[in-house]
């Protein structure tokens, strides 16, 4: 599933985010309520969607009637969450012996973000309030008894959580202390027992990670300096001196992945850098004596960063490496999972597959299959047997002959670059007919890209018989440090250049009538939405804009406390200003300084307690463009943050959009 890529990453966050506390002393709501529109115009919105159409948005957007399926660690018990009447996604758990279900944790008014297993008798699951973001962490036993808040502080938020195997501990990272950095504590999952491990002090030159082996000891630690130069300093297990290993800026990666506990050497680690090369790559890398053992994996075109080992029984040894490239990739390394993945692969071809699950020997591993075309299968696999079962299709509505298919593409830009993405493309483009598009910009936008796979969205748009545009631009992630870093301050220039060239592509091939083209994102995209509609206003029949920036001004004034280490990476990616020739480029890509501009149709979305693009940027544009007359249809939910995750949200949204769609390209 590829939706997500759409809202900023929670590590994007920390460097391109930015929260605004809108509310004011007059209103109990965020925001200006009375600029949101009224129930009777949202519904005139869908009543534009006519047609005698197979799927309805809810087979697209209802979430599966069950859902994210773990196996405890000792392989006695299966969870996964299950959706109730009224949309509530609570947390089951099956003996797979007697084959009695129990009913573990209850989703009510906030969603159940995340959960897992911490032992074979207790879960855990993550939570904030209404999409604030503000995170905690709870656990409870699989009966749903013994229910703690491990996290219970006001307004803190975690950064990072690590399960020690084979204790009752895990440690989190969270800015209890200062809320401008984060700190690790040790918490018994049990009782609920807090340890701090360490002391971040330096709130210019913060701690901005840390480095912990499976014991959940403290081997490293990274710190930001002056908000732009990373230094990586390793414990020497002799002296107990933290030494400095790398200095590095902080557009380069040098990044720890993990210990390499197969080997007896105690300072050996898996780590992933583009230092010296333009792509990530994977090596082993000796900390203490600052030096690389050996590169693992490495690949020409796109940056490798993702490993999966195994667990004590197979004495953490390496399984295989993955990357994002075309489409996902896997690389076999171990002869227990070649095995595997020979087996997967002559039993379900070209469909992409991935292990979700696994008991802690490895006797049972829970499959997920999807492609372009299927949302997702999950398929038990015994290891024994070498056989696999159908325990789950996700979403049995949606049939695969129906599906469209998604179609990697790669064009040149207008200055020369080599850009990839995908459109997708309904059965009528196929045909030779030329079809209305939806230009999907990603957010981030740095580090974010779009991938292959199945993606509601463009199904769903497919099934109206419009095709879907993603282009991965200049300053998308996965392509190299000089094709990310060439986007950087070109936000709203070249970036948009990109995309604009994009459509001319797909128009050249055939497939798009140029007369119908929308363009619609989520946070960058929503960004890049408005500006779409300002940079190139003829190209566009109309715009949505979904939690998107309007003006980087008051979008940078608002660092949370959190975030403010960061700056100086933000002035380096987006614009400085502080510099005078900068701010006036920044003022000029700023949508709300624009809005003159702007002469197609326009839907703004908003969630009301979005923490990353707070709803005064949506307020901010839909109250300029009715100041001169321009009617905005605005649909605010109160109940969400930087994305709606509630069902009813969703689906209401899709809906509207659909009809704004169908409305203008009908005119």
């Amino acid at each position: 599933m590829n939706l997500n890529s759409k809202i900023l990453g929670i590590t994007q966050v920390v460097i391109t985010s930015l929260m605004i506390n809108a509310q004011t002393k007059d209103s109990k709501l965020p925001g200006d309520p009375t600029l949101v529109s009224s129930k009777a115009t949202i519904e005139k919105l869908i009543s534009y969607d006519k047609g005698n159409f197979k799927y309805k948005v809810e087979d697209y957007f209802a979430r599966p009637k069950a859902s994210q399926f773990k196996i405890s660690p000792d392989g006695q018990y299966l969870s996964y969450k299950e959706k109730d009447k009224d949309s509530k996604n609570h947390v089951y758990v099956k003996d797979l012996k007697s084959g009695k279900i129990t009913k573990a944790l209850v989703e009510k008014d906030d969603l159940i973000r995340s959960y897992g297993w911490l032992d074979k008798k207790r879960l855990f699951y993550t939570q904030d309030k209404g999409g604030n973001e503000n995170i905690h962490l709870y656990a409870a036993d699989i009966d749903g008894k013994n229910l703690k808040d491990l996290t219970p502080f006001e307004g803190i938020t975690l950064n990072s959580v690590r399960l020690i195997k084979d204790t009752e501990f895990v440690i989190v990272s969270m800015n209890k202390n200062n809320k401008q950095i984060f700190e690790p504590y040790k918490i018994n999952f049990n009782t609920g027992e807090i340890t701090q491990l360490y002391e971040n002090k330096d709130v210019k030159s913060p701690i901005d990670d840390y480095l912990f082996d499976r014991q959940g000891n403290l081997r490293g630690y990274t710190i930001l300096e002056n908000g732009l130069t990373t230094k990586l300093f390793y414990k020497d297990l002799q002296t107990g001196k933290f030494n400095l290993v790398k200095a590095t800026d902080w557009k380069d990666t040098f990044n720890v992945i993990s210990f390499n506990d197969n080997s007896k050497n105690k300072d050996e680690v898996y780590l992933v850098t583009n230092l010296g090369s333009d792509k990530s790559r994977i090596v082993l890398y000796d900390l203490k004596k600052n030096a690389i053992i050996k590169e693992v994996y490495s690949n020409p075109t796109f940056d490798v960063s993702s490993i999966a080992q195994a667990g004590k029984s197979r004495n953490y040894e390496l399984d295989y490496i993955s990357y994002n490239g075309i489409k996902n990739e896997t690389i076999p390394v171990s002869k227990f999972y070649k095995e595997i993945h020979d087996k997967l692969t002559s039993e379900f071809g070209d469909k992409q597959f991935g292990i979700a699950s696994s008991d802690d020997k490895n006797e049972k591993l829970l499959v997920v299959v999807d492609s372009d075309k299927l949302y997702g299968k999950y398929y038990e696999y015994d290891t024994k047997t070498k056989t696999t079962k159908l325990l789950f299709d996700l979403m049995p509505q949606l049939k695969e002959e129906d599906m469209a298919e998604m179609r990697p593409i790669q064009f040149k830009s207008r200055d020369g670059l080599t850009i990839h993405g995908y459109i997708t493309l309904p059965k009528a483009a196929l045909n030779g007919e030329k079809v209305p598009l939806i230009v999907n910009p990603h957010g981030g936008p740095q580090g974010i890209r779009d991938d292959w796979g199945f993606n509601p969205e463009t199904q769903l748009f497919a099934s109206r018989g419009y095709a879907t545009l993603q282009v991965n631009f200049r300053i998308s992630g996965g392509y190299g440090k000089e094709f990310q870093t060439t986007g950087y301050k070109q936000i709203g220039r070249k970036a948009m250049d990109d995309v604009e060239d994009g459509v001319k592509y797909a128009i050249e091939q055939g497939w798009i009538d140029k007369n119908k083209v929308a363009i619609y994102g989520g946070s960058h995209g929503g960004y890049a939405t408005l500006m779409g509609l300002i940079k190139t206003p003829d190209l566009y029949s109309c715009g949505v804009d979904y939690v998107g920036v309007s003006n980087i001004f008051t979008f940078f004034d608002s660092f949370p406390e959190y975030w403010k280490p960061y700056k100086e990476m933000v002035k380096q990616i987006w614009y400085d200003l502080d510099n005078p020739e900068e701010a006036k480029i920044a003022k000029e890509v700023s949508p709300v300084f624009q809005i003159d501009k702007i002469k197609k149709p326009l839907f703004v979305v908003q969630g009301a307690n979005d923490p990353r693009v707070n709803i005064n940027e949506s307020d901010q544009i839909v109250k300029a463009l009715r100041s001169k007359g321009f009617e905005v249809p605005y649909m605010v939910k109160y109940d969400e943050g930087h994305g709606f995750g509630k069902e009813p949200n969703r689906i209401e949204f899709y809906k509207s959009m659909l009809g704004f769609f169908a409305e203008n390209f009908n005119k």
